[in-house]
């Protein structure tokens, strides 16, 4: 069985995340999300594996190359252009990714999988086909049940009692939705499905394909197989997702590094004495960071690579991304620290330059700056109350 990766996207539900990477490079202590779907792609002996790239494509291809350092083989689609000089987006949407593909090269000769890039899975992809091929299905969508509170983010599926797919409903709100089971981007496809994909324009799977296949009357099937679907599709789930890894309940994904003391990880060269912190776990330390006396840090948490905390900052359940420097006034809690950014526990963004208060967070390679006249005054104010 091949596979396609659908890597296209731009991400702008997780910005600022994705100002500088794709969404499917999103890390995860370290290790981006795609990475993740290739180790299971290749669990299941699924090893030639497309790829459609175009927001921040070079990202994605200058890391995982011909896909042998993970075990794979591996190639991508480019959608796009160059113009005067620049290169420009030009996504064909998900099922036009598979049409692109396929006229270049007839790559999708046999049953074939696809995968969302943007989430955290441990299906059971021999399971699914075993399913596919029982039903003698054209196309098999694994399904999954969330909260009924929740079926407006996503695209909901209405299932017959032999689990053969009778309607698709995109996004509906509460009251209009007729289940509460949902499409989690994770689909096996046979070959006769491409002709139904128009040629020469953006086109796509769930708003378009799935219900020209439906009204067609097309043997789609839905298959209910628990496994761990961890969506990313908000700066939120992102949170949850990381306080999901640091307390080690991700399978088949372990905590990097060396456990240094009960539930506090650290990677190589950190600077750190533990009997001068305040360190609770579940914590990560990325390797080269700096943790001063007195720093206090609550789990779960993540401290990336060159970061540095000083003597007296407080960092609760939070992600702070590579090369921060945490000021000693500081107190984070629930955040998000990325890139100049910070993203509270709602999803509301703090520019931090244009705040003027990167005396408290800023970014760690810049030389630290002596504070002004009213930032020591408010010091001392702060340290006397």
């Amino acid at each position: 069985m091949k596979a396609l990766i659908l890597a296209a996207g731009k991400g702008t539900r997780v910005r600022p995340l994705t100002y500088n990477v794709p969404k499917p490079m999103i890390p995860i202590l370290g290790k981006p999300v795609m990475e993740m779907l290739i180790e299971l792609l290749t669990r299941h002996s699924v090893r030639k594996i497309m790829v459609n790239t175009s927001y921040l494509a070079a990202e994605i291809e200058n890391y995982f190359r011909d896909g042998s350092r993970c075990g794979a083989e591996m190639a991508y689609s480019f959608e796009g252009r160059m113009e005067a000089g620049q290169i420009v987006d030009d996504p064909v949407g998900s099922a036009g990714a598979i049409k692109k593909i396929h006229e270049h090269s007839g790559f999708f000769d046999e049953t074939f999988i696809v995968l969302c890039g943007d989430a955290i899975i441990d299906l059971d992809l021999t399971e699914l086909l075993r399913f596919h091929r029982e039903k003698d299905a054209l196309v098999t969508i694994a399904l999954a049940n969330v909260r009924r509170e929740e079926v407006s983010s996503y695209g909901v599926v209405v299932t017959h009692s032999d689990s053969r797919i009778v309607e698709f409903q995109e996004k509906p709100a509460i009251e209009d939705a007729r289940s509460n089971t949902v499409n989690t981007g994770i689909y096996i496809f046979e070959p006769e499905v491409i002709d139904r994909i128009p040629s020469g324009r953006s086109y796509d799977i769930g708003g378009e394909l799935f219900p020209s296949l439906v009204a067609e009357g097309a043997a789609m099937y839905g298959a209910t197989i628990p496994f761990q679907w961890l969506d990313i599709g908000k700066l939120t789930d992102y949170h949850a997702v990381m306080q999901t890894a640091l307390r080690g309940e991700i399978n088949n994904f372990g905590i990097p590094g060396t456990e240094i003391a009960p539930g506090v990880w650290a990677g190589l060269n950190v600077s750190l004495n533990l009997e001068q912190c305040n360190i609770i776990g579940p914590v990560f330390i990325g390797g080269s960071a700096t943790i001063e006396d007195g720093a206090t840090i609550v789990g779960p948490t993540m401290i990336g690579p060159g970061c540095v905390v000083e003597s007296g900052a407080v960092i609760e359940q939070s992600v702070v991304f590579d090369y921060t420097r945490i000021g000693s006034m500081a107190h984070v809690r629930n955040l998000i620290i990325s890139g100049g950014y910070a993203v509270d526990g709602s999803g509301s963004t703090l520019d931090l330059p244009r705040s003027d208060i990167d005396w408290v967070v800023a970014d760690a390679r810049a030389p630290k700056q002596p504070l002004t006249w009213e930032q020591e005054q408010l010091v001392q104010a702060l340290q006397e109350w």
